[in-house]
């Protein structure tokens, strides 16, 4: 993982194609060690979880809409995917420069489903809200994050219910920030591990709401 530091920290101040072409041959070793970091990470998941399937970013940055126009991107990063429709959530990790974090959760969930979420939260916001103050939630998490969708209730629901500042979100992660000097130790690799595991309680409680109708019945 230092290499991949190293290089990831000339790259940033190198951030163009002729420089990043010079390199390639020492790109594609550390490429083949994050491939292997990735793997091993997803192995000890899967006998925790039921993973589908583990995906490994690109290094190359989509510029095509984008006003930044730096053609790679200055961290590595890798996504593990539950097993659905049973199973709901996903795992991500990404490492770089001050910018590693372990996250997960509920990106950008479809209508029927964020609609399904916010009635949960209506008609019983205990269950979310104890596992979100549950103390090995705060340990790693500290709160639940996501950007809001409306500025005070979405349409149909009272501003006033007790968990309105859930229900007004669109998304729903948690995240643990890393710092390089924690990156780079040697209990890197099972902190992951222990930060993804951490997101259970509430990866399973979203996976029962989004299988279920508001009465609890299973849809599946």
């Amino acid at each position: 993982m230092k290499r991949g530091f190293e290089f990831l920290k000339l790259l940033q101040e190198n951030n163009n194609r002729e420089w990043f072409k010079e390199h390639k041959p020492e790109y594609d070793l550390i490429k083949e060690e994050n491939t292997k970091f990735f793997n091993q990470i997803y192995s000890e998941l899967q006998k925790h979880d039921s993973l589908n399937k583990i995906h490994i970013s690109r290094i190359y940055r989509d510029i095509r809409f984008s006003k930044d126009k730096t053609p790679f991107k200055t961290n590595f990063g890798a996504g593990f995917s539950r097993v659905k429709p049973l199973l709901r959530g996903g795992y991500y990790l990404q490492v770089g420069p001050d910018s590693s974090f372990v996250g997960g959760g509920f990106w950008a969930p479809n209508k029927d489903d964020l609609f399904r979420i916010r009635k949960e939260f209506e008609m019983n916001p205990e269950e979310i809200q104890q596992i979100t103050s549950d103390k090995n939630f705060l340990k790693y998490f500290g709160k639940l994050e996501g950007e809001d969708g409306v500025k005070n209730a979405p349409k149909g629901f009272d501003k006033t219910l007790p968990a309105i500042d859930l229900i007004k979100k669109k998304q729903f992660v948690v995240r643990r920030r890393f710092t390089d000097q924690e990156v780079l130790a040697d209990d890197f690799q099972k902190e992951v591990l222990l930060t993804f595991l951490a997101m259970r309680p509430f990866f399973d409680y979203m996976s029962e709401v989004l299988t279920t109708d508001q009465n609890g019945e299973s849809i599946l």
